[in-house]
């Protein structure tokens, strides 16, 4: 029966995409590596025609492979005619040419991370704080650039004041990259809205970290005692501050639901021994699971058989097939 993708599949090659046909020896593919997207190298290429074909219905898009070309589901490699009702590996395809940061752990990062929790907006591709502190909005600037590297530039704005009904003027740090925006949703467990987002526990990989988040966490929702070594953070969202309070080892005693809630932290909070260094993937997870839908069948017309090219790769064997995970088997 044979297996490969027909000539007119399109393969997720570095920098674009291509007809399975135009695929070389030496053309750079897209793969998956447990979580995370990487690059492999194509070694070999061999045809082989074949009088069918499936169409490979998932939650994400249809494509089209040999019959017994593997595809990587959740039990392991399987045959694409057997992957009917499984899930298959999955990384976004729009997503692979995008810029992949280099995000470094230290008191910036942790600073970054705390102003946003606080302050910040994550939209779909970006990354955003408006403030009125003009040094507020340089220290963030400069963390966010340290940590990820990205240019980031203050930015006079303009925004609407309900106190006092009328604008007011401020200061804007914006940065584009989908890259980090995926990264800040899944530190704060997958949605960034200040009421509902969870703790940032990528920010307790060490003492240094979590020190920067609470400086900019402080910054952004919270302020300095002028008489004693302090602060004081104030949020409506009560998980966030409970978990906070016990990584420290505060007391807190939530308002009434509705109601903003208020956490005292001492600048001496190390010295109650609470805190316990935990590890975290820095960088955003780029894979997921899609189910199959169906599996159809398909037989070439008249006397032309399909062609179907299939590759030999190095370091990894899988290739993405819209975003699908593929190889030959073994």
């Amino acid at each position: 029966m044979g297996y490969g993708l027909p000539s007119k599949q399109l393969v997720s090659v570095v920098g674009g995409c291509r007809q399975a046909r135009n695929v070389e020896v030496g053309s750079k593919l897209w793969s998956l590596d447990g979580t995370r997207t990487v690059q492999t190298t194509v070694v070999e290429v061999a045809t082989v025609k074949a009088r069918e074909v499936v169409d490979v219905v998932t939650d994400r898009v249809t494509f089209t492979i040999a019959a017994e070309q593997q595809l990587l589901t959740a039990e392991g490699w399987a045959a694409a005619v057997d992957a009917a009702g499984g899930t298959l590996a999955w990384t976004h395809a729009r997503k692979l040419c995008r810029e992949r940061l280099t995000i470094r752990p230290g008191f910036e990062f942790g600073y970054l991370v705390g102003a946003t929790c606080a302050d910040g907006t994550v939209g779909k591709n970006y990354v955003s704080l408006v403030v009125n502190e003009e040094q507020f909005a340089a220290r963030y600037a400069a963390c966010l650039t340290e940590a990820t590297g990205l240019p980031a530039r203050l930015e006079s704005v303009t925004r609407p004041s309900g106190y006092l009904k009328r604008e007011v003027p401020g200061f804007r740090v914006r940065v584009v990259s989908s890259y980090l925006a995926d990264a800040m949703r899944q530190y704060v467990g997958g949605d960034a809205h200040h009421m509902r987002q969870q703790f940032p526990r990528v920010v307790l990989r060490d003492i240094e970290t979590f020190s920067g988040f609470l400086d900019g966490y402080i910054e952004g929702d919270g302020f300095r005692h002028k008489t004693w070594d302090g602060s004081t953070v104030v949020s409506a969202n009560v998980p966030f501050l409970a978990e906070l309070a016990r990584l420290i080892g505060a007391r807190f005693t939530p308002r009434p639901e509705g109601s903003v809630s208020a956490l005292v932290i001492t600048d001496r909070w190390q010295a109650r021994g609470t805190f316990l260094p935990e590890h975290h993937p820095l960088e955003p997870i780029e894979s997921a699971w899609v189910e199959v839908r169906d599996v159809r069948r398909r037989r070439a017309e008249g006397a032309k058989p399909f062609t179907l090219y299939s590759y030999r790769l190095d370091p990894y064997p899988g290739f993405l097939v819209n975003g699908h995970v593929a190889r030959q088997p073994w």
